[in-house]
């Protein structure tokens, strides 16, 4: 989840080691290699359908992607077949410094698709956060547009198309459930909810409300410029696609989960299935881009939930308040200052204060940033049909042409209990300077291959997401001191997740005991530290991407501001770190040394 923008840098060279680029001006990536990434690029949009739509591409925007074993196995094949040819060409090429680091970046990519393959079945494909029952819906709303005739055909062969889409996730679903690969039973009523509330109102049931996905095609097409009979056949032709073909698909959703659900594991973490060790071994790597392990990062996460506490401390010092840190949490979490009514009034009001977070911080960018994104961001409620599974705040990047803005959604389902002190340093997490600065900037990165732009690694994006949050401080923001003990409660938060990520899944602990070690050691209540934790259980080491990330990119900063003394320039590093796209740690690590 993330965007895409800009040229390079001001004033910065472009520096080469051991086949690292900084380009910091557009450097053109040799005609031969490069036809051979685009090449591919091109077919993997041929291929995924859904990808190609996401970026704005319309080729295959009728169709949906096919989810088989068998053709994720074809897609793994023509990325290794590619890494050998780019292999192969490379050696009789003298390449550039972006050239060189383009290869070494398709490499990676490579080696962590090899690697993830044989766990493809563990990956589940319906969860209570990024389950395909309401990926559909929300990929529909957020990427599918509607702007002619063709599009909105193609939407309704999508929805027509919904049977086969659906039987394809639930067989991928079954089959694993048959090797004993499932979420944990609790998960499943999540799940359950998602689609009943998505087959709620018009015209699957008369409350008196449009439904999900009637609303977005119906509002699709009323915008267009049509004239108003097509718009008239075409809603017709959508609502009978969604009776006849959408309602039947999510009724087999309901069915084989609640089959599913009467065998599930009672267990929680990964360590639990199947190969479930060396899954979990794969998946840390994969996202930190490190070779920790489970428990070298889960007293990383120790040592820093102690350091921060620490740093709480002086916030309660500053403010006057005399009682224990846990006392000091209860104020936090209970005084009616640092919330909004759960009202209509209250949800805008909490949407308007994000906007004005994200307004002010746009302001302030050229104060530590050379580069700027292009792409638009807008800042957005979470939907009211996942908002009750979904996570506090998220991005969704930019489409690749920049029509399509970059969305900071907030989550105002019960607003009363999500403190306003937090919200600064969400809104720099999630929107500026944090997720659509890095994303959009790659995005419109010149001179590198398309992959490089709309590739990831999680310990970099979050990594440079949760470092955002504190370089708020360093730019002046967060005067106020409660809302600086929000920025440290979500320190805090990642902090807390390397213990109880590792904690789940390597060191066997069920999840009542992970929800402790939340409550015991940071502000909030038993709903949101259950909703974090069965977030954790799905999503197998992600959650330890964050802090990894952060720690490396601060040491990277300390250490460039120490070698260069008062030739060190923020705007420079920020340039480094954004300039040359989505990068694993170790290369931004050759990167900030090369360029220091």
């Amino acid at each position: 989840m993330i965007s895409r923008r800009t040229l390079l840098a001001t004033g910065t060279a472009t520096i080469g080691v051991a086949g690292l680029s900084i380009p910091a001006q557009a450097q053109e990536a040799s005609a031969p290699l490069n036809a051979l990434f685009e090449s591919y690029f091109d077919q993997t949009l041929v291929r995924n359908p859904e990808r190609a739509t996401g970026l704005g591409d319309k080729r295959g925007q009728d169709r949906w992607n096919d989810d088989s074993d068998a053709y994720a196995a074809q897609n793994l094949a023509l990325q290794v077949k590619t890494n050998q040819e780019v292999a192969a060409l490379a050696a009789t090429l003298k390449l550039n410094p972006t050239d060189a680091l383009s290869v070494r970046l398709f490499d990676k990519l490579t080696q962590n698709a090899k690697a993830n393959a044989p766990y493809r079945g563990h990956a589940y494909v319906f969860d209570q956060h990024n389950g395909a029952q309401s990926g559909i819906p929300t990929f529909l709303a957020n990427n599918h547009t509607v702007t002619n005739l063709e599009d909105a055909q193609a939407y309704i062969a999508r929805l027509e198309a919904m049977p086969e889409k659906v039987s394809g996730l639930l067989a991928r679903s079954a089959d694993s459930a048959a090797k004993g690969i499932t979420p944990p039973r609790h998960l499943y009523d999540f799940v359950l909810s998602n689609c009943t509330n998505l087959l709620s109102g018009a015209p699957f049931t008369e409350t008196g409300k449009d439904s999900v996905f009637w609303s977005d095609i119906k509002g699709k097409i009323d915008k267009t410029t049509l004239d108003a009979a097509t718009k008239d056949r075409l809603k017709a032709q959508g609502r009978a696609a969604l009776v006849n073909k959408v309602k039947p698909a999510y009724e087999a959703i309901i069915a084989e989960m609640t089959k599913q659900q009467a065998k599930a594991r009672t267990t929680d973490g990964v360590w639990a299935l199947p190969d479930g060790e060396a899954y979990y071994a794969e998946r840390l790597a994969t996202q930190t881009t490190t070779r920790l392990t489970a428990n070298e990062i889960h007293q990383l996460g120790l040592d820093a939930v102690a350091r921060i506490h620490g740093e709480m401390e002086t916030i309660m010092r500053k403010v006057g308040f005399t009682g224990t840190r846990d006392a000091f949490f209860d104020f936090m979490e209970t005084d009616p200052r640092f919330f909004v009514a759960d009202t209509v009034e209250g949800k805008a009001t909490y949407v308007a204060k994000a906007t004005a977070l994200i307004d002010t911080m746009r302001d302030r960018l050229p104060t530590a940033f050379n580069l700027m994104p292009k792409a638009p961001l807008e800042v957005r409620a979470v939907e009211p049909f996942r908002e009750a599974s979904a996570g506090l705040a998220f991005y969704s990047r930019p489409s690749a042409d920049g029509k399509r803005p970059g969305y900071y959604y907030v989550n105002t389902f019960n607003v009363k209990a999500i403190p306003t002190y937090q919200m600064e340093a969400l809104a720099y997490h999630e929107g500026l300077p944090g997720h659509h600065m890095q994303i959009a900037i790659a995005q419109e990165l010149q001179g590198i291959p398309r992959f490089r732009k709309f590739s990831g690694f999680t310990a970099y994006s979050e990594g440079w997401g949760l470092y955002t949050e504190r370089l708020g401080k360093d730019m002046g923001f967060y005067q106020d001191p409660y809302s600086d003990f929000g920025r440290q409660v979500l320190e805090l938060r990642r902090a807390i997740r390397l213990v109880v990520d590792t904690g789940l899944h390597a060191k066997r602990w069920p999840k009542e005991q992970a929800i402790a070690y939340i409550l015991a050691n940071q502000p909030g209540d038993l709903e949101s530290a259950t909703r974090d934790i069965n977030r954790y259980i799905v999503m197998p080491g992600q959650a330890t991407a964050y802090m990894i990330g952060q720690m490396e990119i601060l040491r990277l900063r300390a250490d460039a501001q120490r070698r260069l003394g008062s030739r060190y320039d923020i705007k420079k590093f920020h340039d480094i770190v954004l300039g040359s796209g989505f990068v694993p740690l170790d290369i931004l690590k050759e990167l900030v040394e090369a360029w220091v």
